[in-house]
């Protein structure tokens, strides 16, 4: 099975606010296989970007590397979101009726894959990913001062 590590962040502006996210795909050596930024269409949170996230990255793993082949790919997600990873790893329970909706959209795309994990690391390593957040935003206009 071929690993495949995506490092993912979202970001509001406003909290709630235009939201972004960033994805960056991986091999299991750590070069980058491809890497997005896009704003979100709804306003969010910044806890519900970093959901919208990993949804991006799945469907875009799904859309790389197809149908048939994501059953054969392990996949690790890396976030900073501390919050995002123990709810996904089933750690901590979900109250908002919003972000459950958001852990089972990730839920249902996850079963296309072999296998998929969440890992927490810290904010240095998941510079590229956020940097994609606010490249986003900044084409929006919206700047942090406007909150």
């Amino acid at each position: 099975m071929e690993k495949i590590i995506v490092h993912t962040d979202g970001g509001s502006r406003g909290n709630p606010g235009p939201s972004a996210v960033g994805v960056v795909i991986c091999n299991k050596s750590g070069q980058k296989i491809k890497e997005y930024g896009q704003k979100l269409e709804e306003i969010s949170t910044n806890n519900e970007a970093e959901y919208e996230a990993v949804v991006f990255g799945l469907k875009k793993l799904k859309q790389l590397f197809g149908k048939d082949k994501t059953k054969n790919l392990v996949v690790e997600f890396r976030a900073d979101s501390e919050l995002i990873v123990s709810q996904l790893n089933g750690d901590y329970k979900i109250l908002e009726e919003r972000m459950q909706l958001l852990f089972m959209k990730v839920w249902n795309l996850k079963m296309d894959f072999g296998k998929v994990s969440f890992k927490s690391i810290p904010r240095e390593q998941n510079k590229r990913a956020d940097e994609l957040v606010n490249q986003a935003l900044d084409r929006l206009g919206i700047s942090e001062k406007m909150f």
